[in-house]
Protein backbone atom coordinates (compact mmCIF):
# COMPACT_ATOMS: atom_id res chain seq x y z
CA UNK A 1 0.00 0.00 0.00
CA UNK A 2 1.38 3.20 -0.80
CA UNK A 3 2.17 6.24 1.34
CA UNK A 4 1.32 8.82 -1.36
CA UNK A 5 -0.80 11.42 -0.76
CA UNK A 6 -1.67 10.31 3.37
CA UNK A 7 -0.50 12.65 6.04
CA UNK A 8 2.38 10.98 7.38
CA UNK A 9 4.80 11.98 10.33
CA UNK A 10 8.61 11.34 8.95
CA UNK A 11 11.37 10.99 11.21
CA UNK A 12 14.08 12.79 9.72
CA UNK A 13 17.83 13.01 10.36
CA UNK A 14 18.96 15.69 12.74
CA UNK A 15 22.73 17.27 12.91
CA UNK A 16 24.61 15.82 14.75
CA UNK A 17 24.54 17.01 18.30
CA UNK A 18 26.26 15.46 21.76
CA UNK A 19 23.99 13.16 23.35
CA UNK A 20 22.62 14.09 26.27
CA UNK A 21 23.43 12.07 29.92
CA UNK A 22 19.75 10.28 30.46
CA UNK A 23 19.44 9.08 33.53
CA UNK A 24 20.18 5.57 34.80
CA UNK A 25 17.29 3.09 34.63
CA UNK A 26 16.52 2.56 38.35
CA UNK A 27 13.89 0.41 39.74
CA UNK A 28 12.33 -1.31 36.51
CA UNK A 29 10.22 -3.90 37.04
CA UNK A 30 11.81 -7.67 35.82
CA UNK A 31 10.76 -8.29 32.89
CA UNK A 32 9.25 -11.74 33.39
CA UNK A 33 6.56 -9.73 35.52
CA UNK A 34 5.73 -7.56 32.52
CA UNK A 35 3.76 -8.80 29.95
CA UNK A 36 2.41 -7.52 26.41
CA UNK A 37 -1.52 -6.56 25.94
CA UNK A 38 -2.77 -6.91 22.62
CA UNK A 39 -5.23 -4.21 21.80
CA UNK A 40 -5.70 -5.38 18.38
CA UNK A 41 -4.72 -8.22 16.36
CA UNK A 42 -1.19 -7.44 14.82
CA UNK A 43 -1.97 -3.64 14.74
CA UNK A 44 -1.60 -2.50 18.61
CA UNK A 45 -0.11 -3.59 21.88
CA UNK A 46 1.04 -2.33 25.03
CA UNK A 47 3.70 -3.32 27.85
CA UNK A 48 1.53 -1.57 31.18
CA UNK A 49 3.96 -0.70 33.71
CA UNK A 50 7.37 -0.75 31.67
CA UNK A 51 8.40 1.73 33.60
CA UNK A 52 7.85 2.95 36.98
CA UNK A 53 5.97 5.93 37.75
CA UNK A 54 9.27 6.79 39.70
CA UNK A 55 11.37 6.86 36.75
CA UNK A 56 8.88 8.61 34.53
CA UNK A 57 9.05 11.10 36.97
CA UNK A 58 12.67 11.22 37.01
CA UNK A 59 12.94 11.64 33.17
CA UNK A 60 10.28 14.30 33.07
CA UNK A 61 12.23 16.70 35.48
CA UNK A 62 15.54 15.80 32.98
CA UNK A 63 13.66 16.64 29.78
CA UNK A 64 12.50 19.12 30.64
CA UNK A 65 15.80 21.54 30.81
CA UNK A 66 16.34 19.94 27.78
CA UNK A 67 16.78 22.15 24.53
CA UNK A 68 13.43 21.22 23.09
CA UNK A 69 11.89 22.74 19.90
CA UNK A 70 8.24 24.06 19.07
CA UNK A 71 7.11 22.52 15.74
CA UNK A 72 6.37 25.60 13.01
CA UNK A 73 2.92 25.74 13.24
CA UNK A 74 2.30 25.42 9.26
CA UNK A 75 3.84 21.70 8.42
CA UNK A 76 5.46 21.18 5.14
CA UNK A 77 2.79 19.61 2.40
CA UNK A 78 1.99 15.94 2.75
CA UNK A 79 2.67 16.66 6.92
CA UNK A 80 -0.12 16.46 9.43
CA UNK A 81 -0.40 19.10 12.14
CA UNK A 82 1.42 18.54 14.77
CA UNK A 83 1.75 21.47 17.78
CA UNK A 84 3.90 20.41 20.35
CA UNK A 85 7.69 21.09 21.44
CA UNK A 86 10.59 18.19 20.45
CA UNK A 87 13.94 16.99 21.20
CA UNK A 88 15.81 15.13 18.77
CA UNK A 89 18.82 13.06 18.70
CA UNK A 90 21.37 10.30 17.08
CA UNK A 91 21.51 7.93 19.86
CA UNK A 92 22.64 4.41 19.51
CA UNK A 93 24.21 4.01 22.97
CA UNK A 94 20.66 5.09 24.91
CA UNK A 95 18.66 2.93 22.21
CA UNK A 96 20.92 0.27 22.93
CA UNK A 97 20.06 0.38 26.57
CA UNK A 98 16.34 1.02 26.19
CA UNK A 99 16.44 -2.16 24.15
CA UNK A 100 18.77 -4.32 26.75
CA UNK A 101 18.36 -2.73 30.04
CA UNK A 102 14.58 -2.54 30.04
CA UNK A 103 13.75 -6.18 29.24
CA UNK A 104 11.91 -4.83 26.22
CA UNK A 105 14.19 -6.96 23.97
CA UNK A 106 12.95 -10.29 26.24
CA UNK A 107 9.69 -9.00 25.53
CA UNK A 108 9.85 -8.38 22.16
CA UNK A 109 11.79 -11.68 21.49
CA UNK A 110 9.73 -13.55 23.55
CA UNK A 111 6.03 -12.39 22.39
CA UNK A 112 3.10 -13.71 24.72
CA UNK A 113 0.96 -16.12 23.72
CA UNK A 114 -0.59 -17.05 20.72
CA UNK A 115 -4.61 -17.97 20.87
CA UNK A 116 -4.15 -21.36 21.54
CA UNK A 117 -1.93 -20.73 24.84
CA UNK A 118 0.95 -21.57 23.18
CA UNK A 119 4.05 -19.34 22.97
CA UNK A 120 5.06 -17.93 19.48
CA UNK A 121 8.04 -19.51 17.48
CA UNK A 122 10.53 -17.42 15.30
CA UNK A 123 8.77 -17.68 12.45
CA UNK A 124 5.22 -16.00 14.06
CA UNK A 125 7.36 -13.19 15.54
CA UNK A 126 8.88 -12.48 12.33
CA UNK A 127 5.62 -12.08 11.00
CA UNK A 128 4.24 -10.17 13.68
CA UNK A 129 7.11 -7.29 13.95
CA UNK A 130 7.74 -7.74 10.26
CA UNK A 131 11.14 -9.30 10.37
CA UNK A 132 14.18 -10.15 12.76
CA UNK A 133 14.04 -7.30 15.55
CA UNK A 134 17.62 -6.18 15.64
CA UNK A 135 16.93 -3.24 18.11
CA UNK A 136 15.65 0.23 18.80
CA UNK A 137 15.94 2.84 16.04
CA UNK A 138 19.11 4.86 17.28
CA UNK A 139 16.90 8.23 16.18
CA UNK A 140 15.41 9.25 19.74
CA UNK A 141 12.65 11.66 19.74
CA UNK A 142 11.09 13.26 22.76
CA UNK A 143 7.39 14.98 22.78
CA UNK A 144 5.91 17.43 25.14
CA UNK A 145 2.84 18.48 24.70
CA UNK A 146 1.08 21.19 26.95
CA UNK A 147 -2.42 22.34 27.07
CA UNK A 148 -3.89 22.91 23.53
CA UNK A 149 -1.25 21.11 21.42
CA UNK A 150 -2.03 17.93 19.83
CA UNK A 151 -0.98 15.89 16.53
CA UNK A 152 -3.70 15.79 13.94
CA UNK A 153 -4.36 12.07 12.15
CA UNK A 154 -1.80 10.63 10.28
CA UNK A 155 0.80 8.07 9.38
CA UNK A 156 3.34 6.73 10.46
CA UNK A 157 6.40 6.23 7.70
CA UNK A 158 8.93 3.52 7.75
CA UNK A 159 12.60 4.30 7.44
CA UNK A 160 15.52 2.86 6.37
CA UNK A 161 18.60 3.44 8.84
CA UNK A 162 21.12 1.76 10.43
CA UNK A 163 22.34 -0.08 14.01
CA UNK A 164 25.41 -1.01 15.40
CA UNK A 165 25.39 -4.63 16.69
CA UNK A 166 28.86 -5.51 18.41
CA UNK A 167 31.65 -3.77 15.74
CA UNK A 168 29.30 -4.47 13.06
CA UNK A 169 26.86 -1.88 11.21
CA UNK A 170 23.39 -3.66 10.01
CA UNK A 171 21.05 -2.24 7.87
CA UNK A 172 17.68 -1.92 9.20
CA UNK A 173 14.04 -0.50 8.73
CA UNK A 174 11.65 -0.11 11.04
CA UNK A 175 8.47 -1.75 11.41
CA UNK A 176 6.79 -0.45 14.90
CA UNK A 177 6.30 2.61 16.69
CA UNK A 178 7.21 2.55 20.05
CA UNK A 179 5.91 5.77 22.33
CA UNK A 180 6.63 5.54 25.83
CA UNK A 181 4.59 7.36 28.42
CA UNK A 182 5.63 9.07 31.49
CA UNK A 183 2.66 11.48 32.20
CA UNK A 184 -1.41 10.57 32.29
CA UNK A 185 -4.19 11.80 34.80
CA UNK A 186 -2.35 10.42 37.54
CA UNK A 187 0.43 13.33 37.33
CA UNK A 188 -2.15 16.19 36.06
CA UNK A 189 -1.95 15.10 31.91
CA UNK A 190 -5.65 15.03 30.82
CA UNK A 191 -6.33 14.53 27.11
CA UNK A 192 -3.89 13.74 24.73
CA UNK A 193 -5.08 9.88 24.01
CA UNK A 194 -3.56 7.93 21.16
CA UNK A 195 -6.92 7.49 18.91
CA UNK A 196 -7.13 4.81 15.93
CA UNK A 197 -9.18 4.68 13.26
CA UNK A 198 -9.62 1.00 11.40
CA UNK A 199 -10.75 0.28 7.73
CA UNK A 200 -13.82 -0.77 7.62
CA UNK A 201 -13.64 -4.59 6.19
CA UNK A 202 -15.63 -3.91 3.12
CA UNK A 203 -15.51 -0.97 1.24
CA UNK A 204 -18.72 1.61 1.31
CA UNK A 205 -19.26 0.60 5.17
CA UNK A 206 -19.07 1.99 8.08
CA UNK A 207 -15.90 2.50 9.69
CA UNK A 208 -15.50 0.27 13.55
CA UNK A 209 -15.50 2.33 16.20
CA UNK A 210 -12.09 4.66 17.14
CA UNK A 211 -9.33 2.35 19.59
CA UNK A 212 -8.78 4.70 22.28
CA UNK A 213 -5.28 4.39 23.97
CA UNK A 214 -5.66 6.01 27.13
CA UNK A 215 -2.35 7.56 28.55
CA UNK A 216 -0.98 5.90 31.98
CA UNK A 217 2.33 6.81 33.05
CA UNK A 218 5.29 3.73 32.23
CA UNK A 219 2.62 2.56 29.03
CA UNK A 220 4.43 1.93 26.37
CA UNK A 221 2.48 1.56 23.53
CA UNK A 222 3.62 -0.31 20.15
CA UNK A 223 1.64 0.18 16.80
CA UNK A 224 2.78 -1.07 13.28
CA UNK A 225 3.62 1.45 10.56
CA UNK A 226 4.90 2.15 6.71
CA UNK A 227 2.71 0.35 4.20
CA UNK A 228 0.71 -1.09 7.30
CA UNK A 229 -0.12 2.07 9.30
CA UNK A 230 -3.46 2.67 11.05
CA UNK A 231 -4.53 6.03 10.51
CA UNK A 232 -4.16 7.55 14.28
CA UNK A 233 -3.87 10.86 16.10
CA UNK A 234 -2.85 12.64 19.59
CA UNK A 235 -5.84 14.31 20.80
CA UNK A 236 -5.62 17.84 22.30
CA UNK A 237 -4.32 18.04 26.25
CA UNK A 238 -6.54 20.42 27.78
CA UNK A 239 -4.53 20.51 31.01
CA UNK A 240 -1.05 19.52 32.23
CA UNK A 241 1.50 18.52 30.07
CA UNK A 242 1.95 14.99 28.19
CA UNK A 243 5.63 14.07 27.59
CA UNK A 244 7.00 10.69 25.18
CA UNK A 245 10.19 9.18 24.67
CA UNK A 246 9.50 7.70 20.79
CA UNK A 247 11.95 5.41 18.96
CA UNK A 248 11.06 2.51 16.56
CA UNK A 249 11.87 -1.62 16.62
CA UNK A 250 14.20 -1.92 13.92
CA UNK A 251 14.33 -5.36 11.65
CA UNK A 252 16.95 -6.61 9.38
CA UNK A 253 16.91 -5.33 5.66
Amino acid sequence: MSLKGRKKDTARSMPLEQPPIWPPFKSLIPSNLLSIQEILTNQIVTIPHFWPASLCKTYVSFLSNLPLVTTPGKPKKGDAVRVNDRFQIQDASFATRLWEETGLKDIIMGYVQSEDGLQLDGEARKQLWGGEVVGLNPNIRVYRYSKGQFFDQHYDDSNNVTVRSGQTDLPVRTTWTLLLYLTSPASGCLGGETVFYPDPAIKKTPSPEPVIVNLEVGLALLHRHGAECMLHEGREVVAGEKWVIRSDLCVKR
